[in-house]
């Protein structure tokens, strides 16, 4: 059975994607849930000029989040955290308090799509993490855990 997704279904598909799926599942799970419609010819339709009218915003939205992710590579990211001797931090810095310094430099990145490579970080010093700014928009970013 083909069907259209009407939203995000994990280990599924994106939004307007056309799957195949065994006709019970969709019946009579994801239709009835809302999460799809079945694949008719006029759906088919309405998803390729939904999908030709989201391409222009998407557009416009990667290029500003290209010029996000520069300005976050090339910034200095500091990430404050109470320190012992040896440089030793208590407790650990993790996305939360990264994704709170970017968001001083006036880009908001959910903290899910911030992925930090040797994580958790335990010691001062400079590290790096991957960030997804929009789909398809990934680069890598450093930051300093500093002490307060």
């Amino acid at each position: 059975m083909n069907i259209i997704l009407k939203e995000d279904v994990e280990n599924l598909g994106l939004k307007d994607d056309l799957v195949t799926v065994k006709s019970g599942y969709g019946r009579n799970f994801l239709i009835p849930q809302g999460k799809a419609v079945v694949a008719t010819q006029s759906a088919i339709k309405v998803r390729e000029e939904n999908l030709r009218q989201r391409a222009h915003k998407v557009e416009k939205l990667n290029a500003e989040a290209q010029s996000s992710l520069k300005k976050l590579q090339d910034a200095d990211i500091n990430v404050g955290a109470k320190a012992g001797e040896g440089g030793k931090i208590f407790g650990s810095v993790n996305t939360i308090q990264l994704a709170e310094a970017i968001k001083k430099l006036g880009v908001d990145i959910d903290r899910k799509y911030i992925k930090i490579d040797n994580e958790p970080i335990k010691n001062l010093g400079t590290f790096t993490a991957d960030v997804e700014i929009v789909r398809g928009v990934k680069g890598s970013i450093e930051f300093k855990v500093v002490e307060e």
